[in-house]
């Protein structure tokens, strides 16, 4: 799968899991991670933090007429899509 076709999947696998605060795994490392919705859900932002490890995801997406818009937050879009693809919630 190239990067195009895992960033079409990235805003379903977002918002598969409820906002605000959760726990899980992505990469062998547990994470905490805050998921917030804005504009009626047009807009999400996440932060994840590595539990006991220096670790740091953060991104914005927007959904758009034209698509999907992610902004990652000052890190590769490819570092915060794969870890939104990899993460799993503790249930």
């Amino acid at each position: 799968m190239d990067s195009l076709e895992r960033l079409g999947r990235l805003p379903d696998r977002l918002f598969r899991h409820p906002g605000g605060l959760i726990t899980g795994y992505a990469h062998g490392k547990r994470y905490i991670v805050n998921r917030t919705e804005f504009s009626d859900g047009k807009s999400q932002k996440l932060v994840a933090h590595a539990m006991g490890g220096g670790d740091y995801i953060s991104l914005n997406i927007y959904l758009t007429r034209n698509g999907s818009l992610l902004r990652p937050c000052e890190m590769p879009a490819e570092k915060v899509t794969e870890f939104v693809l990899a993460f799993v919630a503790d249930t």
